[in-house]
């Protein structure tokens, strides 16, 4: 079954086509700045991709811009659209109804548009990708994999909010959560790495990026994350400020003379790193100033791994110990920097991170000494095949039903 795996931002369509039964990407891409004039279509795997200027004012005409490079020019990945058999969406808010991934109706479509206000940029951007995919490819069974759903085995004790319970029988306020398919996979890679039963684990799993999440995954069930009601919560991320004092809020609107929505954006696009250093919401380049001696930047760089240092120490507590401490995404994986700093210290916890070790780039690898009571090991996460498992196993559940229901009448 080749599965066609869609993330769509508010101004991007991320897409890879992979196959399950050989486990293979076939193609991957993604169309930027959609709806800019600057709009471009990366497509193709490694060395062989190629960027295309193309003008795209919507998801609509993006979608036919990817749709049209999988079947055609020299890095075609397949020769008709009729051999993709079935397309995931990744959706980033499921709240309360989705405890896992669903076959997509108009049900389903009518949850996620009105989910929408806890993730705006996220949930109408899945939305456009999936009318998109129905423009397109009709009949085509698509399945919405939540990046919430994996954290609905939260307790009540680690999802509610020490605020008036009417307002959560309310308006549902809670913690959701994201990043629940990246963790789901760390915590399976974990348990191979380790070569031990995914439920005998007690786990720390990091998902270090731009956008920043950690979860406690006791005995192969989340207990706890750090994202909220919304990703601002939890982490210092890029651009987002993670876990303050609530009443910052409204002191800045009373003495800044700004609406609720101005330091909603504030918070979400101008704070974290970038906000901090003043240079870029880039680890990166927040690195080569401090190294420049930029004190901002160095202050920001302290400041981000101090955050997660601090969740680490949380969840350790919350379960009563710790097997490993696994990190991913672009920050997690590549900066042997930022992972001496948030380790450092942490050896009476019996966490001891191996300094050649953690010099080493690329690939599922242990960077623990080998005396480490804890392992830390560096995963790359794979969301898009976790997608596409999904799509492919929901896909074959309900041809299966089909197939019995025609059996029996």
């Amino acid at each position: 079954m080749n599965v066609l795996v869609l993330n769509a931002g508010s101004s991007s369509l991320k897409y890879q086509l992979v196959n399950l039964e050989t486990k293979t990407v076939l193609a991957k891409g993604i169309c930027e700045r959609v709806g800019s004039k600057e709009a471009s279509h990366k497509h193709g795997i490694d060395e062989n991709e190629i960027v295309i200027d193309a003008e795209m004012a919507d998801h609509n005409q993006a979608m036919g811009l990817v749709l049209d490079a999988l079947v055609s020019g020299p890095n075609k990945a397949v020769d008709s659209l009729d051999e993709i058999d079935a397309v995931g969406h990744r959706v980033v808010q499921g709240g309360k109804y989705f405890d896992r991934s669903v076959l997509i109706d108009d049900y389903v479509i009518e949850k996620i548009d009105e989910l929408a206000e806890l993730a705006p940029l996220h949930n109408k951007a899945a939305l456009m990708g999936i009318e998109a995919c129905r423009a397109y490819l009709p009949g085509k069974p698509m399945v919405a994999v939540f990046d919430t759903s994996y954290f609905q085995t939260l307790a009540p004790k680690a999802y509610m909010y020490p605020i008036p319970y009417e307002l959560y029988e309310k308006h549902a306020i809670r913690k959701y959560g994201a990043h629940g398919t990246s963790h789901r996979y760390l915590a399976e890679r974990a348990a191979v790495m380790l070569d031990e039963p995914f439920d005998d684990l007690k786990l720390i799993t990091c998902h270090l990026g731009n956008g920043c999440s950690i979860s406690a995954i006791d005995h192969g069930i989340a207990v706890d994350t750090s994202m909220g009601l919304t990703p601002l919560d939890g982490l210092m991320m890029g651009t987002r400020s993670g876990a303050i004092d609530p009443a910052i809020v409204t002191f800045i609107m009373d003495h800044e003379d700004m609406s609720a929505s101005e330091v909603n954006d504030l918070l979400n696009k101008k704070s974290g790193l970038l906000g901090i250093s003043g240079i870029s919401n880039d680890l990166r380049s927040v690195r080569t100033a401090s190294e420049e001696g930029d004190e901002r930047a160095q202050l920001a760089y302290e400041m981000y791994s101090n955050s997660v240092k601090k969740y680490i120490g949380q969840y350790i507590a919350v379960m009563g110990g710790v097997d490993a401490i696994v990190l991913s995404a672009g920050v997690g994986e590549n900066c042997d920097k930022m992972r001496r700093l948030i380790f450092a210290g942490l050896q009476p916890l019996g966490i001891v991170l191996d300094l050649e070790k953690n010099k080493a780039r690329g690939g599922e690898r242990t960077i623990s000494t080998d005396d480490s009571a804890v392992q830390i090991l560096v995963i790359p996460t794979e969301e898009e095949y976790m997608i596409a498992r999904d799509t492919f196993d929901i896909v074959h559940e309900s041809l299966a039903g089909r197939d019995a229901a025609a059996a029996l009448s």
